[in-house]
């Protein structure tokens, strides 16, 4: 058995200092490269023993390190990514995160993300709390640990980091996790270490590694065991294409060996495929996988943990975030395996529920999990862009099931065939490119839809009201009979039922009019002419005489329990009179 060096994911929100971060570690400058200092691709680097030692000096030398690691294997994931197309069978293909925050900014929407990730794929953190040069005040000592500069700055500065850090502690406590500046920590195994550090000036970096390496020390042991001569298992980074390559595949292999000219088995949209390495490209240690091709050197073989790019024919459908596998002759087994895997995240039902779309596997499993968890049924979740048949999809479940009846997608296009389908059904669509702010999005749209669904229900519950019959003002004795009556309180709507004092019935409201207007209502002190459909004057009611709205027992109780604050005095009083009379023929009537 051997050793691997464990494979370290960096997350956090867009310019908080990722890439920085990696830069500083590493010597190179690729965040000066990349446009608006915004990481855009995937890339991991092999970071050396010797090169964690020479910038942790002593410090790490106080760790008892038994089992000697190659290294530290950072993956370097853009904050628009979140760490989901990086996972492998069974969780995060990380085996430890740095969650990076701005000490000043604290948490973004994609901190939150990156949190809820680490908590569904468990995966141990620790929190850099980053740009601590920018403090008001504060003494910069390059590449000094956290512990020297932080004695050498001056009280008032001290204390506003010491701010910054609890507001970090109150942040992860609300959600779930209990945690401390890392020279606090009273208990390894419970606690969230957060090391403050400035990733441009490399304070704080010493503590930075060696708690990684102390993380992976406690954790990992088993974890990071590898049988070297075992057929390879990795994870697809990344499909794109080389100038004088063709497509390649961007790949970490966190187990096993990895040969040129093996058969691997690959996922794509529809199957399981095979197709034979090429060639391997390895990065040189200390460099970025995404770096230009002259930095890559042939190699015949890799040893997981490595960072590699394949070169091999018909990969240009192979999905992002999908498992890759050494098959020999065994390669049934192995597609069944994979098939169950991608599977097991896939849905594709017949219930009613939403569509979900991703770029990857990984985005699409953490998204389909976050959604499980807000108990949103799921009817199809699937990689790809929106298609017109995705839209024909939601559209059949929003005739039945209007809340339900959207897509949600996630990092992918939306086709021009279903942009307009979308037109023409007039199905929702989330598109977002962070998955915390694309659940939101449908929650508060949730909480708002269910909320006019509420109000239109509530609209349709009968209120009480009264009127009387105004003297020697009978139009027309029936069919329908048509009167002119007074609202003595309350408001009287077309269609509502009319009974006596005695409670019996007279008959529906047909129609309102004023001065030869239609109305729908009319309100206490108006006098309209009242068309009252199935009643008979003389026989039903009489001039002068009162007549309530017959309020069903069921909206009687919803306006007692859920209106009744919404109601004023007068239509509280004739609430109260309307109950009197039902009580008379029945004495439980709206109790």
């Amino acid at each position: 058995m051997k050793i691997r060096s464990p494979i370290v994911s960096v997350l956090g929100h867009v310019d908080h200092g990722k890439t920085t971060l990696l830069d500083f570690i590493r010597g190179s400058a690729i965040a000066q490269k990349e446009a608006g200092g915004i990481t855009q691709h995937i890339g991991a680097t092999e970071i050396p023993m010797e090169a964690i030692e020479n910038i942790c000096g002593d410090f790490i030398k106080k760790l008892d390190i038994k089992e000697k690691m190659p290294g530290l294997f950072f993956i370097d994931t853009p904050g628009h990514e979140a760490f989901t197309t990086l996972r492998k069978r069974g969780g995060a293909l990380a085996d430890l995160a740095i969650l990076i925050v701005d000490v000043k900014e604290g948490f973004k929407p994609q901190t939150y993300e990156a949190l809820n990730i680490l908590k569904m794929y468990k995966t141990p953190f620790i929190v850099a709390a980053n740009k601590i040069d920018k403090i008001y005040g504060w003494d910069t000592y390059r590449n000094s640990t956290f512990i020297e500069s932080y004695s050498q700055q001056a009280a008032s500065v001290q204390e506003k980091l010491d701010e910054g850090i609890y507001q970090l502690v109150g942040i992860l406590h609300e959600e779930g996790f209990e945690s401390e500046r890392f020279d606090r920590v009273q208990n390894f195994a419970k606690q969230v270490s957060i090391i403050p550090i400035s990733a441009k000036t490399g304070e704080g970096i010493a503590e930075l590694l060696t708690m990684l390496m102390g993380l992976a020390q406690q954790y990992l042991q088993e974890q990071l065991q590898i049988e070297a001569d075992s057929p390879s298992k990795g994870t697809i980074l990344e499909v794109k294409e080389e100038t004088g390559l063709g497509i390649t595949l961007d790949v970490v292999i966190y187990d096993g060996i990895l040969k040129k000219n093996d058969i691997i088995a690959l996922t794509t949209r529809n199957d399981v495929i095979t197709t034979k390495i090429r060639s391997l490209l390895k990065p040189r240690p200390l460099e970025e996988i995404r770096e230009s091709k002259k930095r890559f050197r042939k190699v015949d073989e890799v040893v997981a943990a490595a960072g590699i790019k394949i070169v091999a024919p018909n990969i240009e459908n192979v999905i992002s975030g999908s498992p890759l596998r050494v098959a020999q002759k065994d390669f049934g087994e192995v597609r069944e395996e994979i098939l169950k895997e991608i599977e097991s995240i896939k849905i594709d039902t017949h219930e009613m529920g939403v569509l979900v779309k991703a770029d990857t596997l990984g985005s699409l499993e953490a998204l389909v999990n976050m959604l499980k968890d807000m108990k949103i049924p799921i009817r199809v979740a699937d990689i790809g862009d929106v298609s017109r048949r995705d839209v024909i999809n939601a559209s059949i479940v929003k005739q039945e099931d209007p809340l339900h009846g959207v897509i949600i997608a996630f990092n992918v296009k939306i086709l021009p065939s279903a942009a307009e389908e979308i037109n023409n059904t007039m199905v929702k669509l989330f598109s977002a490119d962070v998955i915390y702010q694309l659940t939101e999005e449908y929650e508060e749209w949730l909480k708002a839809a269910e909320e006019r669904k509420r109000k239109k229900w509530l609209e349709a519950i009968i209120r009480p009201a009264k009127i009387r019959i105004i003297p020697k003002l009978v139009f027309r004795y029936s069919k329908p009979a048509i009167a002119g009556i007074e609202v003595l309180g309350g408001t009287v709507k077309k269609d509502y039922s009319l009974m006596r004092e005695d409670g019996s019935l007279v008959g529906k409201v047909e129609s309102m009019q004023d001065k030869g207007d239609n109305l729908k209502s009319a309100s206490k002190g108006q006098k309209v002419a009242m068309a009252i459909k199935e009643a008979v004057f003389g026989r039903d009611f009489d001039e002068g005489e009162e007549l309530y709205i017959n309020i069903p027992e069921k909206h009687y109780k919803i306006l007692e329990s859920e209106l009744k604050g919404k109601l004023n005095d007068d239509e509280l009083d004739i609430l109260q009179e309307i109950a009197e009379i039902k009580r008379k023929e029945d004495r439980t009537w709206g109790i």
